[in-house]
């Protein structure tokens, strides 16, 4: 097949948040089994990834196109506006087979499926976790799905929801229940196997008799990092053996993030690392007792899955989309409150038969349910049948 994968961020711009991750992970599993898979995405990011754009670029078999966008323009943060789409797009449509449009609310998102209900080319609609509009910019949200928004998710062959919560709000959107497809994220179940132990906490310190707490992702307020720090603080009064270590890039959060840190004078028994990538951040991952995300809201989180496959057992909210699926499988789901994740951190960390036990479930259920073999089958065929139809 000739697959077509659209999203706004893809490899290098890892750290924009898990989006890219997932599609790059997609695409490669697509290309691995053979077929050919185009990438249109933008060269956005936090950082210069230096990528040729507006051109084709082979990147590990894949074409793929780093759209320029007009950002460079703007002294002020604009969303991605890949204005040189349309030339390419025109002359290509016809190339593909079918499209999987990550995102429905992007501009890279109408180009491609008003060019591709012109040219009768099915395409697939993945939210990724903002398929109603709400959070940040509701009423601009809700102003797109009346102008286009709508329209691309009405006249989409497929949706694909990461898990049966995201499939419901499909569902609020008025999508028909046949058309609503519930395939989660994947990962590499052999992604730490080469992974050296202890290198993580020799490059930063950290002795062996010390318990690692870990959250790695975006600094950003709806990822519950002040929850975090909070009970953190808390648990640091009796225990004296801990070290919160926070990975990742900061997305507007950092200063309020070290403002509270020093307020609750946890300075010495915290770690920043800044944003960590490839074998580095699975050497965080690896050397950590416990992985905590305490979101406000989260869909799909890869960062659990990747703590799982290093045999890392986690701590996620009942506001997280997978809950249902860490719970007795991962590691704990707790309430969204600072005593609850103060005490599961506790119970966690103190209890090493506990530690184990989902350290080992947790693998044996990623490579059961959610390598990547298995998922990009699910992926593959999703397709198949879209395209005999």
């Amino acid at each position: 097949m000739k697959v077509l994968q659209v999203s706004n961020f893809f490899k290098p711009s890892f750290e924009s948040g898990g989006v890219a991750r997932s599609v790059y992970n997609i695409s490669k599993g697509l290309s691995k089994r053979g077929h050919d898979v185009t990438v249109y995405t933008t060269n956005y990011s936090l950082r210069d990834v230096g990528v040729e754009t507006n051109k084709p670029v082979n990147l590990e078999g894949m074409c793929v196109y780093y759209f320029e966008n007009l950002r460079k323009y703007f002294p002020v943060k604009t969303p991605p506006v890949p204005y040189y789409l349309p030339l390419i797009i025109r002359k290509e449509i016809k190339n593909f087979d079918i499209i999987h449009i990550h995102e429905h609310r992007t501009l890279l998102a109408a180009i491609v499926s008003y060019y591709a209900r012109k040219n009768r080319i099915p395409y697939i609609i993945q939210s990724r976790g903002s398929v109603l509009p709400f959070y940040q910019k509701e009423s601009l949200k809700k102003f797109y799905d009346y102008l286009m928004g709508n329209k691309i998710l009405e006249n989409a062959s497929a949706v694909i929801a990461l898990t049966k919560v995201e499939a419901a709000q499909y569902e609020k959107m008025g999508i028909n229940q046949d058309k609503i497809k519930v395939i989660p994220n994947f990962i590499d179940s052999c992604s730490c196997e080469n992974i050296e132990k202890g290198k993580f906490r020799s490059k930063y310190g950290i002795t062996d008799n010390e318990q690692i707490i870990l959250y790695l992702g975006r600094l950003d307020k709806i990822k519950g990092i002040d929850l975090l720090v909070e009970a953190f603080g808390d648990l640091a009064k009796n225990l004296s053996n801990v070290k919160l270590v926070i990975v990742g890039p900061d997305d507007g959060y950092l200063s309020s993030m070290n403002q509270q840190i020093n307020q609750l004078g946890i300075q010495d028994k915290t770690i920043y690392t800044g944003p960590l990538y490839g074998s580095d951040k699975f050497e965080a991952y690896n050397d950590s007792d416990v992985y905590v995300l305490p979101s406000r809201y989260e869909t799909f989180p890869n960062t659990v899955l990747e703590a799982v496959v290093c045999e890392t057992p986690v701590i996620v909210t009942e506001r997280c989309g997978i809950a249902d699926l860490v719970k007795d499988n991962m590691g704990l789901v707790i309430k969204w409150d600072k005593k609850s994740l103060k005490d599961g951190i506790c119970s966690m960390i103190t209890d090493e038969k506990m530690r184990n036990e989902f350290a080992d479930k947790g693998k044996i259920f990623i490579r059961e349910n959610l390598d990547s073999n298995i998922v990009a089958g699910k992926i593959e065929n999703l397709y198949k049948s879209i395209i005999k139809n």
